[in-house]
């Protein structure tokens, strides 16, 4: 799996060839990109902000285009079943890559398989809060207490299969340890209960949880990404803090349908990859809490590969169900 270091360089060095390859292919008419979650959400968020910047760069209006429904599975297909000609793009993610078809082996499609990998865009990393009368003031803590009194200790979630479910899931699985899964109809309830004490533990998008975290309303033990956050220094990440193996990116990255020509491929990479590396746009994704995740088209998809196997070894190891 390639660590975020070798992403960062490889986007510092496009191979020249690729980038003489892109400038032989120009769309001759509007593009789509499909955001495959509801309006307001990342997806959507992350599709508008790169619009923004790809449409000038490449001549052509970008229309994002909401098909939300099935954890992404819906908007996915829309693109899988799309005409090969650069036109139709995807907003593709951790959640239609890897931890959907992870949950759901009976996809119509893969992803991997009928999708080619264009860009990477950003990633937003989580952290593990606990509420400030939980008295583990480390992993370790809180590992020791949930060894103690196993299922006692209780953790909210977006819902089954959420990211916020499976990320907390992988924690317990990787420590060895007996949670208890609260799903909830979103993350914003589950904060609510965490926030009065009902519940004890949330594994959070960091954007969200920081201001509490701030605020002393919740204490921070880890974060999930495999560095540490800049905007939690001193807090560690989980693997160093002794859960071997642990790392959870929701990560975003532009897809198009299988069999798009290498011309079209290689010149909407060679694009994004320079929107995504002007301050603008990282100073845009530092405000959201978000981290350019940038990298070769091959890097990018062995990545995403790893990570599908991450999620499908979780679920299949721990028996989850999709809601």
């Amino acid at each position: 799996m390639p660590t975020r270091r070798s992403l960062l360089a490889a986007a510092a060095t496009l191979p020249l060839a690729r980038a003489a390859r892109a400038e032989r292919w120009a769309p001759d008419r509007p593009l789509r990109l499909v955001a495959p979650f509801p309006p307001g959400g990342a997806s959507d968020l992350v599709s508008r902000m790169l619009v923004e910047e790809l449409g000038p760069a490449l001549g052509q209006p970008i229309a994002v285009e909401n098909r939300a429904g099935a954890g992404g599975a819906i908007g996915t297909e829309a693109v899988v079943r799309a005409r090969p000609d650069g036109l139709t793009l995807l907003m593709g993610s951790q959640a239609t890559h890897a931890t959907n078809p992870a949950l759901n082996p009976g996809l119509a499609f893969d992803p991997m398989r009928d999708t080619a990998v264009v860009a990477g865009i950003c990633g937003v990393p989580a952290v593990l809060v606990v509420h400030p009368g939980v008295p583990a003031r480390t992993v370790q803590d809180l590992v020791a207490m949930a060894r103690a009194k196993p299922g006692e200790l209780r953790y909210g979630s977006a819902g089954i299969g959420a990211s916020t479910h499976l990320a907390a899931a992988l924690f317990a699985h990787l420590a060895g340890i007996e949670l208890t899964h609260v799903p909830y109809r979103g993350t914003g309830p589950a904060m609510q209960d965490l926030l009065g004490g009902r519940i004890e533990m949330l594994t959070d998008t960091l954007p969200t949880s920081l201001p509490h975290i701030q605020a002393g309303r919740l204490r921070a033990l880890g974060v999930s990404t495999a560095a540490r956050s800049a905007s939690l220094p001193e807090v560690p990440t989980l693997a160093e803090a002794g859960v071997e193996g642990y790392e959870a990116l929701n990560w975003y990255a532009v897809y198009a349908p299988a069999g798009t020509p290498e011309p079209a491929l290689a010149r909407l990479h060679a694009e994004i990859a320079a929107a995504v590396a002007r301050p603008r746009f990282q100073e845009r994704l530092a405000q959201q809490g978000m981290l350019p995740f940038p990298g070769s088209r091959e890097e990018l998809a062995a990545y995403a590969a790893a990570d599908r196997q991450r999620w499908t070894a979780l679920v299949q190891a721990t028996g989850i169900k999709p809601d």
